[in-house]
């Protein structure tokens, strides 16, 4: 069975999606934490404002969310049903945004780093991944 909601019922579920301290970033925050890195948050000072920035390394890093930003993987792939035309524009849109963020953050000479949701499975695999990302400089 499919949960179907009214228009005025999505609207109150989509409203409640947070922007800022979502599970998977606070996953990737404990796994850097854990590796002993120290990090800022929620830069708006830099292009698209990343998830967690690491100042000395000059390691911005976006925890996205697959739905939302369009990922390649299952998750990211669906599209609702409702309303069709307006979620394929709107991940458009998020994409487009994420692109031009990414490409002004290079352009100042961070390294960008984007860990989607899909990624967090596996912490072994994700905890591999940062402690590589904080070895490459």
């Amino acid at each position: 069975m499919t949960d179907v909601y009214s228009p005025e019922k999505r609207s109150a579920v989509m409203a409640r999606v947070k922007g800022k301290d979502t599970a998977p970033e606070i996953k990737v925050r404990k796994a850097l934490t854990a590796l002993g890195a120290r990090y800022r948050l929620h830069r708006k000072d830099l292009p698209g404002s990343p998830d967690i920035v690491l100042p000395g390394r000059r390691l911005a890093i976006f925890v996205d969310g697959c739905f939302w930003h369009g990922h390649d993987c299952a998750r990211g792939a669906r599209v609702p049903k409702a309303n069709r035309d307006y979620w394929v524009a709107k991940v458009g849109r998020n994409r487009a945004r994420d692109a031009a963020a990414r490409e002004a953050l290079a352009g100042l000479g961070w390294r960008v780093e984007t860990i989607w949701e899909c990624d967090l499975k596996d912490a072994a695999v994700l905890s591999a991944r940062l402690e590589a990302l904080l070895r490459a400089l």
